[in-house]
C-alpha cells in the first residue's frame, strides 16, 4: 500500500513506525508532508521515508491519506486539499474532534475515516477505535484495520458518538495513568523509599495489574477484593481513597474530557 502522512509529529512516526515493522508498506511508498525542515531530516534518517514541504505532493498517488495535524492546523490543510484526491484515495484523520462531515466537506471527498488513537502506540501497544463514512470501499476498510492493527489493538464502531467517549477514555486516558504512577512513587519515596526502588515497584505494579485483569478476564472489583484482607493495609488505603473521592473524580475527569470533545467537534 501507499500512504501519504500530512504532518509528521510523533503520532505520525509511531504509525509509520507499526506499518514498516508489519511490511505493509516500504519506506518508499510513504510520503509525508511536514512544512519543518528538521523533522523532515529525521523521518528520512530514520525511516527512509519520503519527506517533502508540500501536502499536495505527499498526497499525490496515496491509497491512505493519513491527517496528522494539530486541530488548529485543520482548517487550512482541508481548504489546500480541498478536491485534491481521486475516488481511490480515503483520507483517515487522528485529529481530535474532527467530525467526519467537516472532513468530508472540507476535502470534498467521500471517503473519510475517524481514528482515535492514544501514545502508548509510540510502544506498538496503541489503543485505537475508529469509524468510517459510506464511501469508504471494503478494501479500503482492510487496509486501515490492518494499519491500525500495526501499532496496538483496534475497534471499529459504527456510531461516530463513540468516538468523543473514546477521546475522553483511552486517549486522554494514559495522561490519567501517568498521573496515578507519578503519585505512586512519590508515596513510595513520601514514606521513605529511594526514588528508583519507588520507579520500578510502582511502574511493575501498574503494568503487572493491568495483565492480570486481560489475561483472567476476572472483573477488577474481583480482583480488588482478593487483594483485600480484613481490617489489613490494603483495606485502609482504599478507605482513605474513597473517603478522598478518588474513584469520583476519575468518573468526573473522564465526563469533561467527554464533554470538551463535543465541544471541539461543534467549532
Amino acid at each position: 500500500m501507499k500512504l501519504s502522512f500530512i504532518g509528521g509529529g510523533k503520532m505520525a512516526e509511531s504509525i509509520v513506525h507499526g506499518v514498516l515493522s508489519g511490511n505493509l508498506a516500504a519506506p518508499s511508498d510513504i510520503a509525508v508532508g511536514e512544512p519543518v525542515a528538521e523533522r523532515r531530516a529525521f523521518l528520512k534518517g530514520e525511516f527512509g521515508v519520503s519527506p517533502v514541504a508540500d501536502n499536495l505532493e505527499a498526497a499525490s498517488g496515496a491509497d491512505l491519506v493519513v491527517l496528522a495535524v494539530k486541530p488548529q492546523d485543520l482548517g487550512p490543510v482541508l481548504s489546500q486539499l480541498n478536491g485534491s484526491l481521486g475516488a481511490g484515495q480515503a483520507a483517515l484523520s487522528i485529529v481530535a474532534g474532527a467530525r467526519m462531515s467537516t472532513l468530508s466537506q472540507g476535502l470534498g471527498h467521500g471517503a473519510v475515516v475517524r481514528v482515535m488513537p492514544n501514545t502508548p502506540a509510540q510502544v506498538g501497544s496503541g489503543m485505537t477505535l475508529w469509524t468510517c463514512s459510506s464511501g469508504v470501499s471494503d478494501g479500503q476498510r482492510e487496509m486501515t484495520k490492518a494499519v491500525l492493527s500495526s501499532f496496538g489493538e483496534q475497534i471499529y464502531v459504527s456510531d461516530e458518538k463513540y468516538m468523543d467517549m473514546a477521546t475522553a477514555l483511552s486517549a486522554s486516558g494514559p495522561a490519567y495513568v501517568f498521573l496515578f504512577i507519578e503519585a505512586l512513587i512519590d508515596a513510595g519515596v513520601y514514606v521513605g523509599m529511594p526514588r528508583d526502588m519507588a520507579r520500578t515497584l510502582a511502574l511493575q505494579t501498574v503494568f503487572g495489574s493491568a495483565r492480570l485483569v486481560m489475561e483472567t478476564g476476572r472483573h477488577p472489583a474481583e480482583l480488588k477484593d482478593m487483594v483485600v484482607s480484613p481490617g489489613g493495609t490494603t483495606a485502609e488505603a482504599l478507605r482513605v481513597l474513597e473517603e478522598q473521592g478518588v474513584p469520583a473524580a476519575i468518573v468526573a475527569a473522564v465526563d469533561a474530557a467527554f464533554k470538551k470533545s463535543v465541544q471541539l467537534g461543534q467549532g
